[in-house]
């Protein structure tokens, strides 16, 4: 082992928040910093060419390929678990959707941690503080920033066509889902500039990598955290390079910390590793407890996707583009050219905020939809022409976990998002596929002759929808929630609403963990705002 070197700031995983963390901190060149990440350098092509996902997810060269335990809500299937693993993290292999979520989310943030900063407005004022929006700077949005928001660089008929339908079946029009109340149809703005993935390593890290006081270390994975027993502080890392153990030491005396930004999955593994989590569970390991917090790794939620497909006639699909060598050839020339077309696409394209029923106070249901179709991910997309109208719960209230059930470094997490447990999320499931069927019959979409694929119109009762809901279900990759802030009388809770480990001292955790309940959208733009907060209360400076 070599001598430790010694940092003021350590920050674990360099993903949506650790980039963010790395840039922000080390602008004060009185401050060494420290960023480990355990995956490789982001200089492998695909992850910069947006349709490239395909060739990253599920992939070791970019992604940790966890699966989650069989889940008797999905009718006893495991599901591939995407977690990003290189620099840029999950920015380097998510759907690029650029979404904040709903104003009353982060309500709900100020009264699980009884803190008024996770305020909207508070929320409203860091993300313009980071964006460089494609529009004029307004009320809603910031130009400027290191965060490029942008238009997509596509358009596809069926696309406009579904959104038309959608507003004949009560969704009105919308040109921006970031301004606290999402209800609407329209195209999602992406994280993307000039055609290209913006990932997290290209925006925050490229240029503040010249500092000399920055340093970051890739393929570097975190064995634990490096815990003072009588004290409690948390004085470094020990982690795994290259087949050696290393440390780095934090310099606590001066106030340095250790900031855990390795996701809702990797940060429970490393607390869990450490000493940090159920004493019983630790025990059971073998491993010595530094803080008894039961919460660590549960309350893990996420948003499940219910694929719907519908094959159509008389107009041309990305799938029917695809099987043909002009098609292809086309593609690829347009995205050489002008960076744009199905190369440049994002997962999704359209989407859609909508109430599954009456009865709910404000949209709880998101449609990604798509101008393709295929059997399940990985797979090659459908011979006939089909779109795919995916829909998730945005609030579930399904609750799982993640945990280690090995010491060993290298052994994967158990994950058990428990999908479709409670009787209110089945119930969302079957009004979800219902409403998209509404949606599919608007007059808009009659002239194409949509066939409902996937799951099929055998499914009518409310109990054959769940069963359906259980077939064609899969993760939308946005865990959550795993060590969540919360009130200091909250059992349940790992953090303070300063993000800081309770029990534990200068060491935060910076992540989608960190969520008590998950954001009404896409969720790595709300985890590089938690990082923005972070910064706030780390240098007592707000931008």
């Amino acid at each position: 082992m070599t001598t430790p070197q010694n940092y003021d700031y350590i920050i674990i995983g360099a993903g949506s928040a650790g980039c963010m963390l790395a840039n922000r901190l080390s602008q004060d060149s009185t401050k060494q910093v420290l960023l480990i990440e355990a995956g490789k350098k982001d200089n492998y092509v695909w992850i910069h060419i947006p349709v490239g996902y395909l060739y990253c997810i599920d992939n070791p060269r970019a992604d940790w390929r966890f699966r989650t335990s069989k889940e008797a809500g999905l009718n006893g299937r495991s599901l591939l678990y995407p977690r990003g693993k290189v620099l840029g993290g999950c920015s380097s292999i998510n759907g690029m959707i650029y979404m904040r979520g709903q104003a009353a989310d982060y309500q709900s943030w100020v009264e699980a941690t009884g803190d008024s900063a996770w305020s909207w407005d508070e929320a409203l004022r860091r993300y313009k503080s980071f964006e460089d929006y494609h529009s004029p700077a307004n009320q809603w949005h910031g130009q400027g920033g290191e965060w490029t928001v942008s238009r997509q660089r596509l358009r596809w008929p069926i696309m406009d066509i579904f959104r038309e339908a959608a507003v004949q079946a009560g969704i009105p029009a919308s040109d921006d889902f970031n301004r606290g109340d999402n209800f609407g149809v329209g195209y999602f703005d992406v994280s993307q500039r000039k055609g290209w993935r913006l990932n997290t390593a290209k925006a925050f890290l490229k240029e503040a990598q010249q500092r000399s006081n920055l340093t970051v270390i890739t393929e570097a994975n975190v064995k634990q955290l490096i815990i003072d027993p009588v004290s409690k502080n948390c004085l470094g890392v020990e982690y795994i390079q290259h087949g050696q153990t290393q440390q780095a030491h934090c310099r606590v005396e001066q106030g340095g910390e250790v900031l855990l930004c390795a996701g809702a999955i990797g940060s429970v593994q490393i607390l869990e590793r450490s000493g940090i989590g159920n004493a019983d569970r630790l025990s059971a390991l073998g491993i010595a407890v530094m803080s008894d917090l039961p919460g660590v790794g549960e309350n893990l939620q996420d948003h499940l996707q219910l694929r719907m497909v519908y094959k159509v006639s008389g107009i041309a699909t990305l799938n029917a583009k695809v099987h043909s060598w002009l098609g292809k050839i086309l593609i690829g020339l347009e995205y050489l050219f002008k960076r744009s077309g199905p190369m440049s696409m994002a997962p999704s394209q359209l989407g859609a905020f909508a109430y599954s029923s009456p009865a709910q106070e404000r949209a709880n249901v998101e449609y990604h939809v798509q101008p393709l179709s295929l059997e399940k991910f990985g797979d090659p997309l459908h011979r006939f022409n089909a779109f795919t109208a995916s829909v998730c719960n945005l609030r579930p209230t399904s609750r799982g976990s993640v945990h280690i059930d090995s010491v060993d470094i290298n052994a994967p997490p158990v994950i058990s998002p428990n999908y479709l447990s409670t009787d209110e999320d089945r119930q969302i499931a079957a009004e979800s596929l219902r409403l998209t069927r509404k949606i599919v019959q608007s007059p808009a979409l009659a002239p194409y002759s949509p066939e409902e694929y996937k799951p099929g119109v055998q499914y009518q009762s409310d109990a054959e929808l769940v069963k359906a809901a259980g077939d064609i279900g899969t993760t939308i990759f946005h865990p959550v929630g795993t060590c969540k802030m919360g009130r200091a009388d909250d059992p349940m809770a790992v953090l303070d609403s300063q993000l800081r480990v309770r029990g534990i001292h200068h060491l935060r955790v910076v992540d989608a963990s960190a969520m008590p309940t998950i954001t009404s959208g896409n969720t790595a733009a709300p985890t590089m705002m938690i990082a923005q907060r972070a910064v706030e209360l780390i240098t007592g400076q707000s931008r």
